[in-house]
């Protein structure tokens, strides 16, 4: 179908990452009281591992003022409640923090799920059309892939930065109280480090989305390739699709080098300037002991609490890559939830019921692109019961014109009418309800044959199973299956010929009951013999309903009561066989064409 393809996101470029945030923050907040909770037992872990170094530096003290005294003055038990307490805090705050990491993991999870859920809800009232221009592993991409970053992205950094955060505050306060001037012999560092997380998170944010990209790209292209893997072979197009792939995979590795590439840079370089800040504190704290400033256990306790300080710093510029690589991820995810849906129904929209299967297009013109009209002012009839062939050169608007039908689309100009009312009119569902569809591209899902033969009845039974697959005359080859309507079709109908899909989906349009059919060259993978038998059991079958049959092979729809000539989206002629033959216009060539 016409439509200007979509490489999976070339063209995508990042755009409002705190948007994406907020909206990221709004499914968290479907669990804010979790989320709460964690966020209290963070704290407590944090205050248990902050006050950790102080009893350490007050075991030093201790020890140092009983040396000073002489080696047998030192209160070795009031070490060791120290130390005690010292581990005790350190416990209290791994258990914490280890229910804290459990519990982020299952919110990240839930909000998963949820994620997960509205992309595929929205998939399902996507216009046809979206899926026209984006590849199919593009989307899985956005389901699977990117989705994924954003739950791990949930599930480890939030409360890790928002912990830090505190640490690094909490260390800062504490460094403060316990010694001002070694405070500012690491002051110069802090800036420094700030302001380079600061300059690396704009230029790594893009790294991210383009990477992002990249992979949706990458994962399309598979994805298409490995669909038309007999086509490959049959052609010997290996090699080319190999490069191919190697190009695509190359770009997308050196995405993932360029955005982890950079984004790596910064733990290290901030570590260094930490140590720079930890070599400051070593140097003034030694000037400070001999001046009597500082005593041993300020400066021991300074030192962990500068560690425990300068750690979550380098923390939060890895996790921060980490984010802006979830906020890349998301921001895929939610451009497809804010994609435009299909066309709601009217204000005050009918249901379509007892439909008669009168159908009637007047003055029909659309096209896929703005300014790039497919069909041109059409107008055709079918009447209660008739068969109406849709006939014409490839490309002519055959399918368009069943696109219409289904409102798959809608006209740019004219209306199409069904049982005198506009089909506009009618709700979606209930319109599209009054066809049954066989189309040429077969579809069938993983699941039993009598499964995929009652799709669209749910509450079929078997003796009307058995009757629509021997009126498709599929039940004898059903019945030769290990396990007959139970036996299982794999994924895309692997374990089954094409003809026998064809026949499946002919079978499930035959249980559908429905006035309107509508045949997409259905019969396109059977043979001839077959295809004149499935030809006899369409016409008993539906006999009294409206048909409108595409096909190119002539023979099949000589018949019909009423065909439609089409070309270059015009309906050039129209009229039965018989009066479309003595013409000898458009219609007679093609049949001569076909049959000499």
């Amino acid at each position: 179908m016409p439509g200007p393809g979509d490489r999976g996101g070339k063209k995508e470029k990042p755009r409002d990452a705190r948007g994406a945030l907020r909206r990221v923050l709004r499914y968290l907040a479907a669990y804010r009281w979790m989320v709460a909770l964690f966020l209290v037992c963070s704290l407590l872990s944090n205050l248990g591992n902050l006050m950790g170094p102080r009893f350490a530096g007050k075991a030093i003290g201790l020890a140092e003022a009983g040396y000073r005294m002489g080696p047998g003055h030192v209160d070795m038990a009031g070490v060791g409640r120290y130390a005690l307490m010292m581990l005790a805090c350190y416990g209290v705050g791994s258990v914490t923090g280890f229910l804290v990491s459990i519990g982020m993991m299952r919110v990240g999870r839930r909000v998963a799920r949820q994620l997960r859920q509205d992309v595929f809800d929205k998939l399902m009232v996507l216009p046809v059309g979206y899926f026209d221009r984006h590849q199919a592993g593009d989307i899985i991409s956005r389901v699977s892939y990117n989705v994924d970053v954003v739950c791990t992205c949930l599930s480890t950094d939030v409360i890790q930065i928002l912990t830090s955060t505190v640490t690094v505050a909490g260390s800062f306060a504490m460094m403060c109280a316990i010694s001002p001037p070694l405070v500012l012999c690491m002051a110069a560092t802090i800036p420094a480090s700030i302001l380079f997380t600061r300059h690396m998170s704009r230029k790594t944010r893009p790294l991210y989305a383009r990477r992002s990209a990249a992979y949706g790209e990458m994962n399309g292209f598979a994805e298409e390739m490995f669909t038309g893997q007999r086509t490959i072979l049959a052609y010997a197009q290996e090699n080319r699709v190999c490069g191919d792939f190697s190009r695509i995979n190359r770009a997308a590795a050196e995405a993932y080098r360029d955005a982890d590439g950079m984004g790596m840079t910064m733990g290290p370089t901030v570590g260094m300037i930490s140590n720079f800040g930890l070599a400051a504190i070593g140097l003034g704290g030694s000037i400070l002991y001999m001046l009597g400033v500082v005593g041993l256990e300020q400066i021991s306790s300074f030192v962990l609490y500068s560690r425990k300080f300068s750690g979550p710093i380098n923390e939060i510029s890895n996790i921060i890559n980490e984010i802006f690589s979830a906020l890349a991820a998301s921001e895929r995810v939610f451009r497809l939830l804010d994609e435009p849906e299909e066309v709601k129904d009217v204000y005050g929209a009918a249901a379509l019921e007892h439909c008669r299967g009168d159908v009637r297009g007047s003055g029909v013109s659309f096209g896929y692109v703005p300014g790039r009209t497919v069909l041109h002012d059409l107008s055709f009839e079918a009447k209660p019961g008739q068969t109406v062939a849709i006939v014409g050169p490839t490309g002519a608007g055959k399918t368009t014109i069943i696109s219409l039908l289904m409102r798959f689309y809608d006209p740019e100009e004219g209306c199409i009418y069904v049982d005198g009312t506009e089909n506009r009119a009618y709700t979606m569902d209930s319109l599209r309800r009054g066809y049954a569809m066989v189309l040429q591209d077969t579809w069938v899902f993983r699941g039993t044959i009598f499964d995929n033969i009652a799709y669209g009845k749910e509450d079929a039974t078997m003796d009307e199973v058995v009757h629509a697959a021997k009126a498709a005359r599929i039940h004898s080859t059903i019945m030769r299956l290990p396990q007959g309507y139970h036996t299982v079709i794999t994924e895309d109908g692997g374990n089954i010929s094409k003809g026998q899909k064809q026949l499946l989906t002919i079978a499930r349009a035959m249980l559908y009951d429905t006035n309107m059919l509508i045949l997409d060259e259905a019969t396109s993978n059977v043979d001839t013999n077959t295809e004149r038998q499935v030809q006899k059991a369409i016409r008993s079958l539906m006999a009294g309903k409206t048909c409108f049959v595409i096909a190119h092979r002539l023979s099949t729809i000589q018949n019909a009561d009423h065909i439609l000539v089409v070309d270059h989206g015009d309906v050039v002629e129209q009229g039965t066989h018989e009066s479309l033959m003595l013409q000898k216009g458009f219609y007679y060539q093609l049949y001569a064409s076909q049959f000499g």
